[in-house]
């Protein structure tokens, strides 16, 4: 059947988990309770890719929550779909965490960490065939970061076969009373989301801000605004998985890692999605050319901070459509679209343009359509690079870091991280001056011609 286990970690991640879990309930035709009550059969084809079911046309979320801090408990168990969720499911520790990376991972986080597996082993065995592993998380707080971290490296071990992904929603827009330590615990978080993970869907809090100004006129986005806009983009990334047809690309992860990740390590992929929706705001429905050019509009996509510099190129493309699409001409309103766009330039040595592909509707009005952009850029460099000047400022002075020693961390793992990030982002500008001989070397050959 090809099953994901979704764990959801810290407020970030349980707050848009919980946004997620009530969208994809809503296209699979589940109401608040769990209990089925749609009318189309491609709602349960799929379906247990992401629930159990656990008697006839009666399924729960096969997920796990977890946070050191014992308000997502309260936070969960009084969500809209709390009926649907499995309460052992829930699994959060007695402290705070101190919003320190170090205390995910050695302290508090460690002794977390064995619960959570638990839970994760009872969901395994339940699989027919396991595929893998989906991970909702803001790398910047103790459980986002530093017990994610330590649950990566622990599934990896354990599920060596399985794919690890992760939604990696990165610091950007902050309140004024988010902690200053979010820079530290983000580059704390990078050798694990390098070398544990197959797959990481970034997206950005400030690009969601922006969404919400831009997009629905809000004056002062809350965190709820911010959550439901990620949770839209995560539930469009995963429609593939749930709805495939047959001009799916991405049908399970494994195929989406294959397409979209041709260099193991560069597997950070920007996200985009068109149209957003909001409750209040009233959404008109696009043409298939409106769409395809709003896709690649990057007001749309969820990384703010994508460097700018016209030599970066993209290594994979892909546009995912779901709705009652004609695919051919689909394809070629989506590849016209592209060429039109001054920042999705692909690498010389790339023969094929754009990956299209089509997941099977549900939604009752047949002009439905939504659009899903995953791209696998150098560009994603500036994310790393953005959030690095800000690390890179408080490291100088080594500000706060005794609270981090304080927790066992050595300080000699701040310089591995930050070394393992600036490589990174080396490797990334490798491939923007291969690309630039290469473009120089076809231009010349051209002019002896």
């Amino acid at each position: 059947m090809g099953e994901i286990i979704s764990l959801q970690l810290g407020q970030c991640g349980n707050s848009v988990g919980c946004n997620f879990w009530k969208s994809i309930s809503n296209e699979h035709g589940l109401e608040a309770t769990g209990t089925y009550s749609g009318q189309n059969d491609l709602q349960l084809e799929k379906i247990n890719v992401y629930f159990n079911e656990l008697r006839r046309r009666k399924y729960v979320p096969r997920t796990v929550f977890v946070d050191l801090n014992l308000e997502t408990r309260e936070y969960v168990v009084q969500s809209p779909y709390r009926r649907i969720f499995r309460p052992e499911n829930v699994v959060v520790g007695p402290t705070n965490g101190q919003s320190i990376w170090a205390a995910g991972y050695y302290t508090d986080g460690f002794e977390l960490s064995e619960p959570v597996l638990e839970v994760v082993r009872r969901e395994a065995e339940k699989t027919d065939c396991l595929q893998g592993f989906q991970l909702t998380h803001n790398p910047g707080a103790a459980t986002g970061g530093g017990l994610t971290s330590l649950l990566l490296w622990r599934l990896q071990e354990d599920y060596p076969s399985r794919v690890l992904s992760t939604f990696t929603i990165t610091p950007g827009y902050e309140p004024e009373h988010v902690t200053v330590l979010r820079p530290y615990n983000f580059v704390l978080s990078m050798p694990a989301l390098i070398d544990n993970c197959d797959v990481s869907f970034m997206i950005d809090n400030q690009a969601a801000y922006n969404v919400a100004l831009r997009r629905f006129n809000l004056s002062a986005p809350q965190f709820s605004d911010l959550n439901s806009i990620i949770s839209q983009v995560i539930t469009g990334v995963t429609s593939f998985v749930r709805f495939p047809s047959s001009n799916s690309l991405n049908s399970n992860l494994r195929r989406l890692c294959g397409n979209m990740v041709p260099f193991n390590r560069l597997h950070f992929l920007e996200t985009g999605f068109a149209p957003f929706t909001a409750n209040s705001v009233k959404r008109d429905t696009p043409t298939l050319l409106e769409l395809s050019e709003a896709i690649f509009n990057r007001t749309n996509s969820m990384s703010a901070y994508l460097s700018k510099t016209p030599e970066e190129f993209y290594l994979a493309l892909s546009v995912l459509l779901h709705g009652d699409v004609p695919f051919h001409e689909a394809q070629t309103q989506v590849h016209q679209a592209r060429l039109a766009s001054p920042y999705h330039r692909q690498a010389p040595w790339i023969s094929e343009d754009t990956q299209v592909g089509q997941s099977s509707s549900t939604n009752s009005n047949r002009h439905y359509m939504e659009a899903t952009l995953l791209g696998n850029t150098t560009a994603i460099r500036g994310t790393f690079e953005h959030v690095y000047a800000d690390y890179e400022m408080m490291y100088r002075k080594r500000a706060f870091m005794c609270w981090y020693t304080q927790e066992g961390l050595d300080e000699l793992e701040f310089h591995e991280a930050n070394q393992a990030l600036l490589d990174l982002v080396a490797r990334y500008k490798e491939m923007v001056d291969d690309a630039t001989r290469v473009s120089e070397a076809a231009e010349n050959e051209e002019r002896v011609e």
